[in-house]
């Protein structure tokens, strides 16, 4: 499990977004997204956590490694 900070996810809106990037790095991944605690979980099928922290950079948010 690969989890990042993401303090500029602030809506559904977000949370879509995000998800849709992910799924293009890696569309088997499994996404888990706590917006209240700004939290992006990924089982990765494929990507490595620079290709999916890398994707929601690409989608316009800030990702932090947690």
């Amino acid at each position: 499990m690969i989890a990042f900070e993401v303090k500029d996810m602030t809506c559904g809106h977000c949370v879509s977004t995000i998800t849709k990037a992910l799924k293009a790095a890696d569309r088997d991944a499994q996404v888990q997204i706590d917006l209240a605690r700004h939290l992006v979980k990924v089982e990765p099928a494929t990507a490595d956590a620079q290709e999916l922290a890398d994707a929601i950079e690409e989608a316009g948010y800030t990702p932090v490694p947690v």
